[in-house]
């Protein structure tokens, strides 16, 4: 704290789990093999794209890039958290909780948009399989990923500058493992109703959007499959989208939970946990999902292994 005329926050403190001292080492070694496992996984999938002609098609080229995505994603929060449970000192500067929660939400933000994109890719390849290669081409692939990582960045930036504009002159422990949106705010000394009223907006129009997309886009496959599919090509195509659709309801349905709330709601555990979900959990198991009932990838995981 700088004393003057008032008193302003320099640093934060991440509450984390220290509500359960004696379960600290355990908490580690837990989150710490599932970042390490997260970090292979991804990075497996990456390599497997790369060394595997097979697998060049925009359905893996999307899934590679989501891998680096989840990457970086599970890397900004996960490291510091790992640390706060060894360390007695649990403080972060404020530049720097600032510099995590910016880097965060760019990186959630893009992941809305990317799953959005990787449903649309489904969608053609099953309605509209004639012309799949000439509207999902390189061009258009890439427009949807520098797309999703725009709309990160600029979702990212106000967001971040409309929080950490906010005044913080009282009480500096953040009741979370990492700096988000809603429990910062609740240490503003000044009515954050503007900021509430913005951050639903904002992720009512992110979040709410993106999964709004890749609905239709579901409802439009579902409708494609049952009308015109026979019983073996109805199996396939639902067991290629069924893994995105996990991947998209553990996302979008555990961070819809967090952001659509007011502020005066948040505080429990059961948000820790629900954090959890989407910023570690799901990053560790969405390979598993995508590679685990796909044969594309059984296929160039035995060849791989074979040569």
């Amino acid at each position: 704290m700088n004393k003057g005329n008032h008193t302003t926050v320099t640093e934060f403190i991440l509450v984390g789990f220290s509500d359960v001292p004696e379960l600290q080492y355990f908490l580690f070694a837990i989150f710490l093999c599932i970042f390490i496992m997260s970090l292979f996984a991804h990075m497996f999938l990456i390599v497997l794209y790369r060394f595997n002609t097979n697998l060049y098609t925009p359905m893996y080229f999307f899934l590679a890039n989501f891998s680096l995505l989840e990457i970086c994603y599970i890397s900004t929060v996960t490291p510091k958290m790992l640390v706060n449970l060894l360390s007695g000192d649990k403080t972060i500067t404020f530049h720097g909780c600032a510099a995590q929660m910016y880097c965060f939400l760019v990186l959630a933000s893009t992941e809305c948009y990317m799953l959005a994109a990787m449903s649309y890719d489904r969608y053609n390849a099953i309605c509209h399989p004639l012309l799949y290669n000439s509207i999902v081409n390189t061009g258009t692939c890439l427009k949807l990923i520098v797309g999703s990582w725009i709309i990160g960045f600029m979702v990212a930036t106000i967001q971040t500058f409309l929080t950490f504009s906010l005044p913080f002159c009282g009480p500096n422990k953040i009741n979370h493992f990492y700096c988000d949106i809603p429990p910062i705010m609740a240490l503003a000394c000044t009515d954050t109703q503007f900021n509430e009223i913005a951050t639903f907006m904002i992720v009512l129009c992110v979040v709410v959007g993106a999964f709004m997309l890749t609905v239709i886009t579901y409802v439009q496959i579902i409708w494609t499959i049952v009308k015109h599919h026979s019983a073996t090509g109805s199996k396939k195509a639902f067991s290629t989208c069924a893994s995105h659709l996990i991947v998209v309801t553990i996302f979008f349905g555990s961070g819809s939970v967090m952001y659509l709330r007011p502020k005066t709601s948040y505080g429990t555990d059961v948000d820790k946990f629900m954090s959890l979900m989407y910023t570690i959990i799901a990053p560790l198991l969405n390979p598993f999902i995508y590679s685990l009932r796909n044969n594309d990838v059984k296929f160039a995981v035995k060849k791989m292994f074979c040569n």
